[in-house]
């Protein structure tokens, strides 16, 4: 595979019997196929220092705005977005198949932002409740205002309505 960062050969490192792509002597990125990642985002996942000493070409200039190609799909343009909540650090993602390339260093920032999952889930509950908490708020209410408007209106038609008053008329 080529690296969607500096075009370089991705060599393959194995951590932990997950075997990774990464770039060897050029920008040191590397690539986790669908759900490697997850396996290895939390600090005490793995304690192999193979991505730690990776030969890095200092000559290799990397341009982190460019749109980068999925090394595996090669023809897909990866999203760009936030790993977690606190938005430390942007990866790239494949939406075809949900690879991630991560730049130089990255795999240990995301590492040292949450000591376990549960440190995730409540920054990410934390996160999405400044976000949607109020609009969610405002939508129950005038929710609930409608529902009342519409058994208004039910009621209404049934003092209107016959079969009410004479049930021998319904079908």
């Amino acid at each position: 595979m080529i690296c969607p960062a500096c075009e370089n050969e991705l060599q393959n490192i194995t951590i932990e019997n997950i075997t990774l792509d990464v770039c060897t002597n050029g920008c040191g990125g590397t690539w986790f196929d669908r759900f490697e990642l997850q396996k290895m985002d939390e600090s005490h996942e793995f304690t192999d220092e193979s991505l730690v000493d990776l030969d890095i070409n200092p000559q290799v200039a990397v341009d982190h705005n460019k749109k980068r190609n999925c090394p595996k799909c090669q023809t897909f343009i990866m999203m760009r977005h936030f790993f977690s909540p606190n938005q430390e650090v942007e990866v790239d993602e494949c939406p075809k198949c949900g690879g991630f390339w991560l730049d130089e260093g990255e795999i240990f920032s995301i590492r040292n932002q949450y000591a376990n999952n549960e440190e995730r889930s409540k920054a990410a509950h934390k996160h999405f409740a400044a976000l949607f908490d109020v609009d969610l708020a405002g939508m129950k209410v005038e929710s609930e205002e409608q529902t009342e408007k519409a058994k208004k209106i039910a009621r209404m038609f049934r003092l209107i309505s016959p079969s009410y008053y004479f049930p021998k008329l319904k079908g």
